[in-house]
């Protein structure tokens, strides 16, 4: 009985213990959020890139959430935030990833 007893105290420990170790959650900051289909940026991030006085740059391209922009296209980063470094193309403010230069969001 008192070996039962230990045997089912010990599964009881061990299926908690994986329930809590599923109910981890990782934080990364800085990093876009995706919700759906729209990326949601932090609001400093934002105001930083709608203050900013640069040029646009001309582009006859189509600029598309999801694909890099050509690297003859300057972007510049966001002071303070890694993950994130913007442009002026063709008078839009457009949000790139800095490593991939991949389009995260077009400011209107």
């Amino acid at each position: 009985m008192r070996i039962q007893l230990i045997a089912a105290t010990a599964a009881l420990v061990m299926v908690s213990g994986a329930a809590v170790a599923q109910s981890t959650i990782v934080v990364q900051e800085q990093a876009p959020v995706v919700t759906g289909s729209t990326v949601v940026v932090p609001g400093e991030v934002r105001t930083y890139v709608m203050e900013q006085s640069v040029p646009s740059v001309a582009y006859e391209g189509e600029i598309v959430v999801g694909a890099p922009l050509p690297e003859a296209v300057e972007v510049r980063t966001v002071d303070g935030y890694n993950d994130y470094a913007y442009t002026v193309v063709n008078e839009r403010r457009v949000l790139v990833n800095p490593q991939t230069r991949t389009v995260i969001q077009v400011l209107d």
